[in-house]
């Protein structure tokens, strides 16, 4: 009997578990994916906005190149932070259910079952994309996640949003050769982006505007477009 199961092993999991075993608890981290599997399905060459002390857990300073951290960084920061105080963690361990048993819980896993007196939930935002529930949104060439932008080298590139990640794609892709339209729907950039000013000097042509809550996009948009 677990006191206390962690579903998740991203930052705040890993931080939950941190303060679990100060504590003297036995405690368990599970996770779907690798370690931290949300930061490492961020784009390869991002650069966190926030800086590397805004990152830290558990009081384990965070040293970086630069102000603002890196990916492999903060991959690399987490995997210390978690050998140097050798968290107990599961991972490729999906959570499939869990229901109330002897005042505790019973978790079901693709591994196990576990008994635990508390669940704590941190699976984060990242891992569930926001949808728009559109025909066509299940296309292959329909893509909710950013990886690299040198996969769209020479290819038509259609990018759906204005905020902080859709202004990177976009302009990522586009110094890569990718052929760039982007579709908001408001009447600007609504980021808070460095590179906003950088967006109307790029892409002048190619700045497709869509009123607020007014078009539905059908499967045939995409046809032509990555």
């Amino acid at each position: 009997m677990f006191d206390v199961l962690i579903i998740g092993g991203g930052p705040i999991g890993l931080a939950c578990a941190l303060e679990a075993k100060k504590a003297g608890l036995n405690y368990l981290i599970l996770e779907k994916g690798t370690l931290v599997n949300s930061l490492y399905n961020y784009p390869l060459g991002m650069t966190f906005f926030s800086t590397s002390e805004k990152l830290e857990i558990g009081g384990v300073p965070f040293v970086s190149n630069n102000i603002k951290p890196t990916r492999a960084e903060s991959l690399e920061y987490y995997r210390r932070v978690t050998a140097s105080n050798g968290l107990n963690i599961h991972l490729f361990e999906t959570v499939l259910s869990s229901q109330p048993k002897n005042g505790g819980y019973e978790v079901t896993t693709s591994k196990g079952v576990y008994q635990t007196q508390k669940i704590i939930i941190a699976t984060g935002f990242y891992d569930i994309p926001v949808k728009m529930n559109i025909p066509g949104e299940d296309l292959p060439k329909v893509r909710h996640y950013y990886k690299d932008p040198n996969f769209y080298t020479m290819q038509k590139v259609l990018v759906i949003g204005a905020s902080n990640s859709s202004v990177d794609a976009a302009l990522e892709t586009l110094r890569k050769g990718a052929e760039v339209t982007m579709v908001i729907r408001k009447d600007d950039i609504s980021c808070f982006y460095a590179g906003k000013n950088s967006i109307p000097q790029y892409l002048p042509k190619k700045l497709t505007f869509i009123k607020f809550a007014s078009a539905i996009i059908q499967h045939h948009f995409y046809a032509n477009y990555f």
